[in-house]
């Protein structure tokens, strides 16, 4: 290894929401670090937690990849690419410069200046933050001439002086933000081939739930293709530890029934009723606490507050909405950065686009669907339906 190159093996975690929950910060860390270790699994790598922080070691073969998974964990809100000195000043300083030596040769136009920042959690340490910083500094302005700016540096290195090493760096690379999956209870999520559902999939697991799906089938007005769009968006998902499986449920028999005992302009409040019975049903089987859904207000026609009230009606379990105050764009942005985009805009609808009427109600009350749903022996068929539903690992 030269002073231009430093060949990392080890990345510095940093969690951010986790600071805020007090006595209950112990239980937040640890399903954090299972789900790091899950996550990172086959990648023979080692993960502890010193001090506020995760560490986790590797080899050259599988640092690429496991940085790249580190970015996709929930919780975690920067990684760094660290090397780490033994715990002794001019060793921190030797290597400070080294790292240094790295960053300008990557990007030359960052000697324009640097500074360095010292973090100390080991108070054993015989040194202060200041002095170490100093330390560091000195050595590298000296090496290589690059002033020093403290106030708007063109980059920082950074030490950490904690009891489980030291970390010396010059990159900090952003991750997903948000809680622990598993840490805010578990949710089954209604899974379209759309935009929306999986973006709203990723906001949910964003906050902490675990998340199974529930698609609804209609062969063979819905074709295969849909079916195989929806479970490659799921593993998209399951990337980013956002579902686990997908239920699916076959729908056609219950969609015609619904079709025919309704208004046709009521035809999609009465279509997602039903889904909410069904799911809630299969929400019972997997102990979900709640229901989520990619809905949107005002998107299209039907996605009024008004038929959103009547929908939820029929859920015995809270029904979730994070994209609710999203617009179109916001959706379609965040949609291309998690990767299901290209996937959602293949040309297979589900079942969702079966039978709308050209001109769907728009202030549905309970009492309307209540209504059209008399006729049919609503208990009988959301229980078949769920009976005859699929579980899908992923």
């Amino acid at each position: 290894m030269t002073d231009s190159q430093v060949e990392y093996t080890t990345l510095l975690a940093r969690y951010g929401e986790l600071f805020l929950k007090a006595g209950n910060r112990s239980r937040f860390e640890r399903q954090l670090e299972r789900n790091i270790r899950r996550a990172l699994a086959g990648t023979e790598a080692t993960v502890q937690s010193p001090h506020g922080r995760l560490v986790v070691r590797t080899s050259p073969a599988f640092f690429a990849d496991v940085e790249a998974r580190l970015r996709k964990v929930f919780g975690l809100v920067s990684i760094s690419p660290v090397a780490c000195p033994p715990a002794d000043l001019e060793a921190i300083a030797e290597t400070g410069l080294q790292v240094a030596n790295a960053v300008v040769t990557a990007e030359p136009a960052l000697r324009r200046s640097f500074k360095v920042q010292t973090r100390r959690s080991n108070k054993r340490f015989p040194h202060r933050s200041y002095d170490v910083s100093c330390a560091v500094g000195n050595r590298i302005a000296a090496a290589t001439g690059i002033p020093v700016d403290v106030k708007a540096p063109a980059f920082t290195v950074g030490v950490e002086i904690s009891p489980g090493g030291v970390f010396v760096f010059a990159e900090s690379r952003a991750c997903p933000g948000g809680l622990p999956v598993a840490t805010a209870g578990k949710a089954l999520l209604l899974l379209s081939g759309g935009i929306d559902s999986p973006v709203a999939a990723y906001l949910a697991a964003k906050r902490g739930l675990a998340l199974e799906g529930i698609y609804f089938h209609s062969p063979p007005f819905v074709g295969e293709k849909t079916l195989d769009k929806v479970m490659s968006l799921a593993r998209v998902l399951r990337g980013w530890d956002a579902m686990s499986a997908v239920w699916v449920v076959p729908f056609t028999d219950v969609q015609k029934k619904l079709r025919e005992a309704g208004r046709a302009d009521m035809a999609v409040v009465l279509y997602r009723r039903m889904m909410m019975r069904i799911a809630d049903r299969v929400a019972d089987r997997i102990h979900a606490d709640g229901l989520v859904t990619g809905e949107t207000l005002s998107q299209v026609a039907s996605q009024t507050i008004t038929n959103l009230t009547t929908i939820e009606a029929a859920a015995r379990r809270v029904v979730l909405r994070p994209l609710l105050t999203y617009d179109k764009v916001e959706t379609i942005a965040l949609a291309k950065r998690i990767g299901t985009f290209d996937l959602s805009t293949l040309p297979y609808d589900d079942c969702c686009a079966l039978f709308v009427p050209p001109n769907p109600a728009t202030g549905a009350r309970v009492k309307d669907a209540e209504k059209s749903e008399a006729k049919l022996d609503l208990d009988a068929l959301a229980d078949e339906a769920a009976d005859a539903a699929t579980r899908m690992t992923l």
